[in-house]
Formats: C-alpha cells, sequence, structure tokens
C-alpha cells in the first residue's frame, strides 16, 4: 500500500512539473536574436507582443493596412488570439509578420522549460517555422493602471542615528530631496492591458 502511494504521489508530481513546464508564458528571444517576444494569457487565449527590440523605433511599414504603417513595433502584437488544442500542448491562431505585413495560421508548442516552437502556414501549406528561446523578462514598472505590476521602487532612504547636523528631520523645514537610484523599466508590462489587445473581443 505504502509503495503504491509513494509511486502514485511520484507520478502526481512529475504530473504537475510537466504541466507547469508546458506553459507557453513568458518572454522568448526570436532565433535571429533582434526582438523579445512576450507571452500571456488575456481572457482564456494565448497573445504575445514584443517586449524588446535590438533595434528601437521600428514601425510597422509593411502592414497592408495604410493606418498602421507608422505604429511602434515595440508592443505589436504577434502572436493573436491563440487557443489551446485540446489534449495536446499546442495552442493554435494567427502568427503576424512584419517583415511582409502577413498573418499566418500558426501554432506554439512548448519544448522543456525553455524552447518555444512557432509554425506558421500560408492556406495550409508553404509551412515555415523557428524556435525560440526564453529569456528573463525585465521588472515590471509600478503603475497603478497595470493590475499585473510589480513594483521597482525602493523606498526613501531614511536619516541614519548620528548623522552629521543638518541631516535629521526639523519641524517646520523642508529636508534635501534624497538622491534616488535609476531603476530598470519595463515599457510593455501586462499585454492583456495594450489596446491592441484590451479593445478586441475575446
Amino acid at each position: 500500500m505504502l509503495t503504491t502511494l509513494t509511486s502514485s504521489g511520484l507520478f502526481l508530481a512529475i504530473s504537475i512539473s510537466s504541466a507547469l513546464a508546458t506553459e507557453p508564458t513568458g518572454d522568448w528571444r526570436v532565433a535571429d536574436g533582434v526582438a523579445n517576444i512576450r507571452v500571456a494569457q488575456c481572457n482564456g487565449s494565448m497573445w504575445g507582443v514584443v517586449a524588446w527590440e535590438k533595434e528601437l523605433g521600428g514601425r510597422d511599414t509593411n502592414n497592408p493596412d495604410v493606418s498602421k504603417q507608422n505604429r511602434p513595433t515595440l508592443g505589436m502584437p504577434i502572436l493573436i488570439d491563440m487557443k489551446k488544442k485540446p489534449g495536446l500542448e499546442q495552442w493554435e491562431g494567427q502568427v503576424y509578420n512584419a517583415k511582409d505585413g502577413q498573418s499566418y495560421s500558426a501554432t506554439i508548442t512548448p519544448i522543456g522549460n525553455d524552447q518555444l516552437e512557432i509554425k506558421g502556414c500560408v492556406l495550409g501549406f508553404l509551412c515555415g517555422g523557428e524556435t525560440w528561446t526564453k529569456v528573463a523578462p525585465p521588472p515590471v514598472p509600478s503603475n497603478p493602471a497595470n493590475s499585473m505590476a510589480k513594483s521597482a521602487t525602493k523606498p526613501p532612504v531614511m536619516p541614519k542615528v548620528g548623522s552629521p547636523p543638518g541631516t535629521a528631520s526639523k519641524a517646520g523645514q523642508k529636508q534635501p530631496a534624497q538622491p534616488t537610484l535609476a531603476q530598470p523599466t519595463d515599457p510593455i508590462g501586462d499585454i492583456c492591458l495594450l489596446p491592441d489587445i484590451a479593445r478586441l473581443p475575446h
């Protein structure tokens, strides 16, 4: 009986670990290294947007929609409304290719903990793909409008006991501003709040 319970517990632990390992959310470096794509679940579907780019200031110049040709590529949706396939650790939807301004039917499949396989096809054929590598995302800045944000600020430095005269707080006197260290920023944050995703029906 004990052996059976131990084996069952081990199997359950492995199953849970496998389920966690196949989650496609996170930040992924594309194959040619020019951008990171942040993938998150928004209202039941997986979405991915450009969270970092090697060359700043990119624009969606190849988009067939003229009104979108000047939109920044940073924050632009790449993986669009991808839904989990029943019984498989795979999601299918659309992938947008900014190089030609076209969208393709696509699937994403996690491979272990640190790789994500992307495959896209035109009209069911002319398929191609690549493998992305997981990277650590930057700290998300504190933002009251961002429900998923984590504060990146530090508490103010308070004067220590025995500080030189003039540094202690005195009633009625303004204290000099404490120097603050620059904090890493993340211009993307919670991708579910980005206008291109938040305004679309799910």
